[in-house]
């Protein structure tokens, strides 16, 4: 259960960071942040893998390259469900997602334990 804890609060402070970066994604307020690591924790866990699945062969075709449009689907979705959380386009939910895994990568290096 802390382990949930900590990775909802790193995500959500992941998001606050990518949303100050001026790359089309805007986020109200910290409890927003952590509604919408919420969705996107259970978005990644519900929807990712069904992705995954589906277009395995293009993610194969592509050498991995179409994880990345996975993971910018979620977070544009996660965008569309939660209020207070906008991502401008297509493009900034790819940058934002590719950001938001390597601030996620860097903050649990950093973490101890």
């Amino acid at each position: 259960m802390l382990g949930f804890v900590v990775t909802l609060l790193v995500t959500a402070l992941s998001l606050l960071i990518v949303a100050r970066l001026s790359i089309g994604v805007q986020i109200d307020n910290a409890a927003t942040a952590l509604i919408a690591a919420l969705v996107l924790g259970l978005l990644n866990a519900v929807l990712r893998p069904v992705l995954g699945l589906i277009f395995f062969p293009l993610t194969i075709l592509t050498l991995g390259l179409f994880a990345l449009v996975l993971n910018a689907l979620v977070l544009w979705l996660t965008a569309l469900v939660v209020d207070g959380f906008r991502v401008r386009g297509f493009l900034s939910a790819l940058l934002a997602s590719v950001l938001l895994s390597l601030l996620n990568a860097v903050i649990f290096v950093v973490l101890p334990g």
